[in-house]
Formats: C-alpha cells, sequence, structure tokens
C-alpha cells in the first residue's frame, strides 16, 4: 500500500484490462495496423515531386535539334514520351482524357526559325487541374533552353550557345491557368465527405440497432436481407445528395469553382460512387459487434482512401504498388469524374472507364454484405 493506492488491486485491474482487450481481436488489430498502415503509405507511397509524368510529342519537325529538345525533356526525369500523336487536336483529347500530363508541340518550321536565331516557340499545355503534380516539371522547363542544344552548338551552329535563350516555352494551363489548388481539393472534397459519411452512418446505424436490441424486432419480421438492404441504405443515399449540394453550393459562390460539364450527369455518376461506400458502411456492420468496431473500420478503409485516391497527393508520384491498389478504391475514379465534369467538362464517353471500376466495386461489397448478414442473432 503505497498513499491509499494498493499495488495488488491496481495490478488485478491491470490484468483485467490487458485481458479484456486481447479478448478484442479487432481492436488490438486496428491499435497495431493504423501505425503500421500510416508508416508505409507516408514512407513509401507518398510522394509530392512526381516524376516520369506521361507526355504526348506533336512533332512536325523532324531535324535532329527536335530531337534533341525532346532527349532533354526526359532526361529532366520529369517527362516520359508516352503518346506521339499526328495532331495537337488528337494530343488536346488525350489531355482531357488524362492519359497524358504534357504535350508539346514543335512546328514545322522550327529549326530554320532556330538557326535563323528567331527565338521561335514551343507549345506545352499541361493539364493543371492538380497544380502539385505538374508543377515542379514545369519550373524545370525554365532551365532548357539554355543547355538543350549545348551538345549541337558547334560549326555554324554556334550562336545557340550565345547569352540568349534560343527559343522559348508557350505553357498553356490547361482547366486550372492561374493553378489555383482550390479547383482541385474543393471538388476533391465532394468525394471525401461522401466516403467518410456514407461508411461511417451505415456501419453505425446497424450496430447501435444490435447494441440496443432492436435487431431483434427487425429480424422476427418475414424482410429480406437484400431488402434490409436497400432499406437501411436508402435514406442516406438522401443524405448524400444533401450533402453534394450544399458542396457545390459552397463551391461556385464561396470558392469561384467553374462547372464546365452537365450537372445532370455529375448527380448520376455520384448515385453510383454514394451506393457503393453505403454498401462498404453495410458490410463493416455485419463484421463489427458494437459501434466502436465500425468506427474502427471505417478509419481502416478512409485511411488508404485518402491518401491513395490522388486528393492529397499526386496519384502519378506513387510508386506502381500504390497506384494498383489506389486503382481499387472508388474514390480514386470518383476523384476523376468530378475532376473532369466540373473543371475540363468531359462527357459519360470520356468517363465511363471510371464508371466501370466503381460498378464492380459496388457488385463486390453488395455481395459480401448480402452473405454476412444474419437473419437470426448469435
Amino acid at each position: 500500500m503505497i498513499a491509499g493506492l494498493s499495488l495488488q488491486r491496481t495490478l488485478a485491474v491491470f490484468i483485467k484490462e490487458f485481458q479484456q482487450m486481447m479478448r478484442d481481436r479487432l481492436t488490438f488489430a486496428m491499435a497495431v495496423g493504423v501505425p503500421v498502415l500510416q508508416l508505409l503509405l507516408f514512407g513509401y507511397a507518398i510522394n509530392t515531386d512526381p516524376k516520369g509524368l506521361p507526355t504526348a510529342v506533336v512533332s512536325a519537325d523532324p531535324g535532329p535539334l527536335p530531337r534533341a529538345i525532346v532527349a532533354a525533356l526526359q532526361n529532366t526525369g520529369y517527362m516520359r514520351i508516352t503518346h506521339t500523336p499526328a495532331s495537337e487536336a488528337e494530343a488536346e483529347r488525350l489531355i482531357a482524357r488524362g492519359a497524358v500530363q504534357f504535350m508539346i508541340a514543335i512546328p514545322p518550321d522550327f529549326t530554320r526559325r532556330l538557326v535563323r536565331g528567331e527565338r521561335p516557340a514551343l507549345l506545352v499545355s499541361v493539364d493543371a487541374t492538380d497544380p502539385s503534380a505538374s508543377g515542379n516539371a514545369v519550373a524545370a522547363l525554365a532551365a532548357l533552353p539554355g543547355s538543350a542544344l549545348v551538345h549541337d552548338a558547334v560549326g555554324p551552329l554556334r550562336l545557340l550557345s550565345g547569352g540568349t535563350d534560343p527559343f522559348e516555352w508557350r505553357i498553356h494551363r490547361r482547366y486550372n491557368p492561374e493553378g489555383l489548388s482550390r479547383y482541385n481539393i474543393v471538388p476533391g472534397l465532394v468525394g471525401v465527405v461522401l466516403t467518410m459519411t456514407m461508411v461511417m452512418l451505415t456501419g453505425l446505424a446497424m450496430t447501435r440497432e444490435r447494441e440496443r436490441g432492436t435487431m431483434e424486432n427487425l429480424l422476427a419480421t418475414p424482410v429480406r436481407p437484400l431488402e434490409v438492404m436497400v432499406g437501411k441504405i436508402a435514406p442516406y443515399i438522401l443524405i448524400g445528395y444533401l450533402q453534394i449540394g450544399l458542396i457545390l453550393l459552397a463551391a461556385r459562390a464561396l470558392f469561384e469553382v467553374p462547372m464546365q460539364g452537365s450537372l445532370l450527369l455529375l448527380l448520376g455518376f455520384i448515385g453510383v460512387f454514394v451506393v457503393a461506400n453505403l454498401a462498404v458502411g453495410f458490410t463493416f456492420s455485419t463484421l463489427a459487434r458494437n459501434q466502436l468496431q465500425a468506427m474502427q473500420m471505417t478509419f481502416f478503409f478512409f485511411l488508404p482512401s485518402l491518401l491513395l485516391s490522388g486528393f492529397m497527393f499526386p496519384f502519378r508520384g506513387m510508386p506502381q504498388w500504390a497506384q494498383a491498389l489506389g486503382e481499387l478504391l472508388p474514390l480514386t475514379h470518383f476523384l476523376r469524374i468530378v475532376r473532369g465534369i466540373l473543371l475540363k467538362g468531359s462527357n459519360a464517353q470520356e468517363l465511363l472507364p471510371e464508371l466501370w471500376p466503381m460498378l464492380a466495386f459496388l457488385t463486390v461489397a453488395g455481395a459480401v454484405a448480402l452473405r454476412r448478414y444474419r437473419r437470426t442473432l448469435d
């Protein structure tokens, strides 16, 4: 006994709490798993300086000097030539679809004007919907005019190594000319808010009924599992659309985010995304024994979605394994959809490749939830 403190009784309470914690395997796994997950994601997956960005080059001048400039672009490490379209219009479509980050256009008279010392211009179109993804690459372009042709500046081309840059860049930041981060963040909040609230609300609703005993009344009725699932998630679909309305209204009125595409098309895609997240929440409710476990599962799902979807950090800056994991998450595809519609004015055909992964995720999550649903209490 030390000043009213019994070490024996304290040790007994300690042992009791430790045993209870070890019995709750899910809570113990979350306590260990979440720090490990954060360490792996922040240590290996997160990269704020993406390199090897896919680039399309439209060259109407087949001479050696344009080829030297293209080689210099790749030597920076920021650009990787993945497409060589025949026209600028085709390259612009690649940017609109998100297939490339940059488009470099070399005019047909580039070499002739370069040799004459006229400082010709090269067009650079950048997908600037996410300014952080292309900011360092654009900055690296500034040093290229003075160094790209240094090995070719011999003989009659010695004038290219003078004090003045032999050519210049004309950079067009598409969809976000001023490079405003809110144009990227605010549309992304649509998906982030829905992911967090839809999964959490649905998971808590089911486990709360189980804790309060009201699930027994529901199980005593002839309601089928699919009917329970639909009836449970339907009210939250309405809540999701209410949240979307508030966010879009604030995006337009407060942050002046452009809305180039169809609002009805966006609402249709939002419906698929909301149902997919509600199916995840319903699945968690069948796994969790109480509301605390449901919250823990929600956080364990929300953290990778937040970090691997491209909301906080450039998606193309992550390693291939992290991108592969991110492609499995519905938030990754929804962010491309909402930014494509609001900033680029994308149509349904352009966004169709992002719809199928969300539908596949919804199918799997819904099937697991129905399989796990128990018609009788344990």
